[in-house]
């Protein structure tokens, strides 16, 4: 082992002090400053981005095209990482316990061990038996799909080091990086040094042999990923897994993509053979709602470049005291507060004395504007006691001074509400002041008003 020296680095801002302190000088956070062994000879830890002994530069005319990406055998994954895996890549994965990053990421290794090159699956949190038992369970089976259950970053890397020059290797899957430790740092797994010395020496492997690899990072109980900050700046590609014990769905989204956009949502479904894709999610968000109940509006959001129907929900009630809450799921609680003011002062609806629930089903978050209609018609509905029309959705950014304006790409928008059945459609006017052309099927109105939408759906 390296000789090691210690020194005091705060997990939140990474600034090295000279010893500890309660409150870091840097960044003002308490209780962040850790002590950390670093090895004062440890070549095996630095991110090598180039194996050429001298370097120099190139021009960009000179400069190859990029590799062919990777696909991962399921689209939804695909589409979340931008068309695949890229060559030389590292994605760190994370989410809640047993909401299925693991189970993900083996079909993900059973899909690919069935082309011409193997996958390595390295686990420090289960044994062989474990998880060859869950992957027989999810149909995995294969002799491309290599099984290793170690701990030593070291070994783990030997062994993918040579299948790699073997050209052998196609992904190299590291679950988690919070279980594995490095032999050139001291401390135990976990631990802000040993978490920073594993990636680092990951990531390094990764651009010397131009194999993606796939971490799995624990998350804290207020949803962050444990560990470092450092290391999600370090990774290409940082996903995240969501779910809950209620339902079924299981969304996956990138908070960080540098080979493709960070708007697009997979979604999928636990079942008791492992993850479904659901590759029409507007049907599966749709299929319970209730079509002639108040305070329900569907709106269009765009994920990225696939538009999802989705279901606002709003319940009114009375207040008991003198302070009413506001309650949202899915939707900005401060876009919620705005929406209820203009109802107010321009819509005649006085609802501010009430206590407002809103919830968007199925789990998914509606951060654009475009869903600010929705959100303030589905309110209205259930503080009059008037249902909506259910073949009708509802899309466009309502403005402070009551007006309505156009959102983006409102042809693939109604677009798919035509597609799904849907026959009324009240939109914003456009910036040009065209009306946009409707699909069969679908009347499409454009109110320039809140007032005036508030009497085309609740008429």
């Amino acid at each position: 082992m390296a000789k090691s020296r210690s020194r005091w680095v705060c997990s939140e801002c990474q600034s090295t002090h000279s010893g500890w302190y309660g409150k870091c000088p840097s960044c003002g956070a308490w209780n962040t400053i850790e002590e950390v062994c670093d090895p004062q000879d440890a070549p095996a830890g630095r991110v090598v981005l180039s194996s050429a002994t001298t370097a120099a530069a190139v021009a960009l005319s000179e400069v190859g095209e990029e590799t062919p990406r990777i696909t991962a055998g399921m689209p939804e994954v695909d589409r979340v990482l931008g068309g695949g895996f890229v060559p030389g890549s590292v994605v760190l994965l994370g989410g809640a316990p047993g909401i299925g990053k693991s189970t993900l990421l083996l079909q993900v290794a059973a899909h690919l061990a069935k082309g011409k090159r193997s996958v390595l699956y390295a686990s420090g949190e289960e044994s062989l038996q474990q998880i060859a038992g869950r992957a027989r369970r999810l149909g995995a089976d294969g002799e491309r799909l290599l099984l290793l259950a170690e701990t030593r970053t070291e070994t783990i890397l030997h062994t993918a080091r040579e299948l790699a020059l073997a050209g052998e290797l196609e992904l190299v899957v590291v679950d988690s990086v919070q279980t594995v430790y490095s032999s050139d740092n001291d401390g135990l797994p976990g631990n802000t040094g040993q978490v920073r010395a594993v990636s680092t020496q990951l990531i390094s492997f990764a651009k010397q042999h131009d194999i993606p690899v796939v971490i799995v990072g624990h998350i804290t109980k207020d949803g962050q990923l444990a560990g470092p900050r450092l290391l999600e700046h370090m990774v290409d590609t940082v996903l995240g897994f969501e779910g809950d014990d209620d339902r079924a769905t299981r969304l996956l989204r990138a908070s960080k993509n540098r080979f493709g956009s960070t708007l697009e949502l997979g979604v999928f479904e636990m079942t008791s053979e492992g993850l479904r894709e659901i590759h029409n999610p507007s049907e599966a968000f749709l299929s319970q709602r209730p079509t002639d109940a108040p305070g329900s509006c569907i709106t269009v959001s765009m994920q990225g470049a696939r538009p999802l129907l989705l279901e606002v929900q709003a319940l009114l009630a009375s207040s008991p005291g003198g302070n009413p809450r506001r309650n949202s799921v899915g939707v900005d609680p401060s876009r919620l507060a705005m929406m209820l003011a203009v109802l107010d002062r321009h819509g005649g609806q006085f609802v501010l004395d009430q206590d407002v629930f809103v919830n968007v089903t199925g789990g998914v978050r509606l951060s654009e504007p475009a869903a600010d209609l929705a959100v303030l018609l589905a309110v209205a509905s259930s503080h009059r006691r008037v249902a909506m029309p259910g073949d009708m959705v509802a899309v466009g950014e309502v403005g402070l001074t009551g007006e309505l304006r156009h959102a983006a790409r409102i042809d693939v928008r109604l677009a798919e509400a035509a597609r799904l059945g849907f026959k009324r459609a009240i939109i914003a006017p456009s910036s040009s002041g065209k009306a946009p052309k409707a699909p069969k099927g679908l009347k499409v109105r454009a109110p320039k008003t809140v007032r005036e939408a508030l009497e085309l759906a609740l008429e």
